[in-house]
């Protein structure tokens, strides 16, 4: 089996050496009249121009490689043969192409060989016709001579050659044609050549016969397939010219037969390499796109299309922890199983451990999804794999819609979306579409691949939320928040795109521009309020937190805008403090030695955590929750929300913390809070968001 080979990697080998193993093939199934050297430099030759049709050359110089090399008595079957396979290989390695490109380049190679090889056969018929036209006129010696030069050509000949009456009977047939068709001289002589060409091809054949007699033609050529006595397949093509005699009227005719088995099954190989998976045997993209088109057609009212997106689960743990032999074998038992129980409908690769399953035709939903439980319960059986026994599970997103209406990039961007949502669900189950739902998955994607974008375009701006001292209502800080005026979308909260960004590795370069934009403009307040400036606090993500290049980023933001260290204040979550690899401690006491205030953020939430902040450099403690909301009621908070803040506030008391409280909403709720050792607030109590002008001059407002 003959498979295109991938891109050329760092070893592959050079022109030189690709001329001499193409040398030595030739030497090896072919009789050279010329010298080694010579015949060297003249491959290299040849070698230049097939690179030369590659590059997107004129596609006729690889023609007349193939012609050039029959022209040197390249002309055993094994020579092309070998000189294909050969180049199959080596070109790539020279040259990073497309495989339709090579499949082209060789194919022409093929074309013209065969070519200039039936006209040195033409020509060697010429001659024989020309020798008996002459032995008709010449003395009997002659004629013996003549006819004797004539055999000798038609038996040495590797073509097949026949003289056939009008009719299609054969009269005489050489050895070849006793070979390439594999019968006796009494199963080809008597016989007609309509019987050496299977029914498919019956009816061209007669057609090109029929005119070839009635004298509108005097030649023909075709390709026909013939089956063997064994069963196996032989190609020929087939070239018939018609003898006239002294009058000018046909008389008979001469076929030859050049079999091109070979070839055909090569070009056969290519076709199939060219839709077709070449690790597990499955239709592969290409393939997918035409079967979507076929499905899509509306060839009656009401048609319906399914597809179903199967993605493995885990896979990548199989390949880490076994080897990707073992994974590649996996894949192909995955393959077989979706090909053996697709029942009819179309199994393709994506790539990866992503399989699609079409169904056209489709009779429902319902249906669609008993053949997906199906297909996931051939996939979850046990396999066996070398001396591992492996149980592979999959997740699947199904689209089942009408044809109308629909195309083949939506339907696959539906089915991948929905695969993604069954992931998110958990693992080797089902999803079927659901349009709402997509639709938010969309935007997910839509906002995640736009953020890179929207932080180069100053899409992306801060604004605060003004923190109070209770004692003294003084605006004391302010919480930056991020929003995304989106051209779509319209402004947006941080809370719809920062769980993206932390997804996406993307938080970090984030929260460093928002970091430096929110000290640029603490900066400016400093500059105009003077000690009274509030403090700008900055929420890093737990990402963030972890990220090597924090300490450095916070002093090369801090010299760039030269905001004092003692007007930033970094607010950590409790759970990042103790998850990120090494010692966060270092790490915290670097910035706490800069002037920075350290926030604890979620604080009280695990209990069990709160003892290891003691030898945290912390300069604050902020709860927030669900269990404040309560303290807005009349008749006071539940006990059990009162216990929590409670608690809370003791804890940080202890660790000699002041305690912030996040979404405080109004006068009665800020009382109590405080009454329990809550000392700052931010909410709809302290105001709604405002930028940094506004803030600056509600502070001077304030300071009368």
């Amino acid at each position: 089996m003959i498979s295109l080979p991938a891109q050329a990697s760092g070893g592959a080998p050079g022109h030189d050496e690709v001329v001499k193993e193409w040398t030595r093939r030739v030497i090896h199934t072919s009789y050279v009249a010329m010298g080694r050297p010579e015949l060297e430099t003249f491959l290299a030759r040849c070698l230049e121009d097939l690179l030369a049709a590659l590059d997107g050359g004129p596609i006729s110089a690889a023609s007349g490689v193939g012609k050039r090399l029959v022209d040197v008595h390249f002309t055993n079957s094994a020579a092309l043969s070998g000189t294909l396979q050969h180049l199959m290989t080596a070109l790539p390695a020279l040259r990073a192409t497309e495989p339709a490109r090579l499949i082209e380049v060789l194919g022409e190679l093929a074309a013209g060989y065969a070519g200039a090889l039936r006209e040195q056969t033409l020509a060697e018929q010429a001659l024989i016709q020309r020798a008996a036209s002459a032995a008709r006129d010449a003395a009997e010696e002659a004629l013996r001579a003549s006819e004797a030069r004539s055999r000798a050509v038609v038996i040495s000949s590797a073509l097949g050659i026949a003289v056939v009456r009008l009719d299609g009977t054969i009269e005489e047939a050489n050895a070849a044609m006793r070979r390439i068709f594999r019968r006796s001289d009494e199963e080809l002589v008597g016989h007609t050549i309509f019987e050496l060409t299977d029914a498919d091809w019956v009816a061209e054949l007669q057609a090109a016969n029929d005119g070839l007699v009635g004298a509108s033609d005097d030649r023909y050529q075709l390709d026909t397939r013939f089956t063997a006595p064994d069963g196996s397949h032989v190609w020929t093509q087939l070239s018939a010219s018609l003898v006239r005699d002294a009058r000018g009227e046909p008389d008979y005719q001469v076929v030859l037969y050049e079999d091109i088995t070979d070839r055909h099954m090569l070009q056969e190989q290519f076709r199939r390499q060219a839709v077709h998976d070449p690790l597990t045997g499955l239709a592969n993209r290409t393939q997918l796109q035409s079967g979507l088109d076929k499905a899509l057609e509306e060839t009656r009212p009401g048609r319906r299309v399914g597809l179903c997106f199967f993605d493995l689960d885990g896979f990548k743990a199989v390949n880490d922890s076994l080897g990707h032999p073992i994974g590649d074998q996996l894949l192909r038992t995955v393959a077989q199983r979706l090909q053996a129980a697709a029942r009819g409908a179309l199994a393709a690769r994506m790539g990866g451990d992503e399989f699609v399953v079409l169904v056209p035709d489709s009779t429902g939903s319902g249906d669609l999804v008993a053949l997906v439980e199906t297909l996931l319960a051939e996939i979850t059986q046990p396999a066996r794999i070398g001396s591992h026994e492996l149980s592979a599970s999959a997740s699947v997103g199904i689209v089942e819609r009408p044809v109308a209406g629909t195309d083949a990039e939506s339907l696959l961007r539906d089915a991948d979306i929905t695969l993604y949502r069954a992931k998110q669900d958990g693992r080797a189950q089902w999803v079927l579409f659901d349009p709402e739902r997509n639709a938010q998955a969309r935007d997910r994607f839509k906002l995640s691949a736009e953020l890179p974008a929207a932080i180069e375009q100053y899409e992306l701006f801060v604004e605060y939320k003004p923190i109070v001292e209770l004692a003294t209502g003084r605006y004391v800080g302010a919480a930056s928040t991020v929003r995304w005026d989106h051209p779509e979308f319209g402004e947006l909260s941080e809370d719809r795109f920062l769980g993206l960004a932390e997804e996406t590795g993307l938080i970090t370069r984030l929260g460093s521009w928002a970091l430096e934009q929110v000290c640029e403009q603490a900066a400016r307040w400093v500059e105009r309020l003077g000690p009274v400036a509030p403090i700008a606090a900055v929420r890093l993500s737990p990402r963030h937190c972890r990220d090597p290049e924090l300490v450095a980023d916070v002093q090369r933001i801090l010299g760039k805008t030269g905001l004092p260290g003692g007007y930033l204040a970094l607010g950590l979550p409790e759970s990042s403090l103790f998850d990120a690899q090494g010692d966060p401690l270092d790490t915290l006491e670097i910035l706490a030695e800069m002037g920075l205030r350290l926030c604890v953020y979620e604080f009280g939430e695990d209990y069990a955590r709160v003892p290891r902040l003691k030898d945290v450099p912390l300069g604050m403690a902020r709860i927030e929750g669900p269990h404040l909301d309560s303290f807005t009621e009349p008749d006071g908070p539940a006990p059990l929300d009162a216990h929590l803040v409670s608690a809370a506030c003791g804890a940080a008391e202890l660790l000699g913390l002041p305690v912030s409280a996040a979404g405080v909403r109004d006068d009665l709720q800020a009382r109590r809070l405080r009454e329990l050792g809550v000392s700052l607030a931010m909410g709809p109590f302290t105001g709604g968001l405002v930028s940094a002008l506004e803030l600056a001059e509600l502070v001077l407002e304030q300071q009368g």
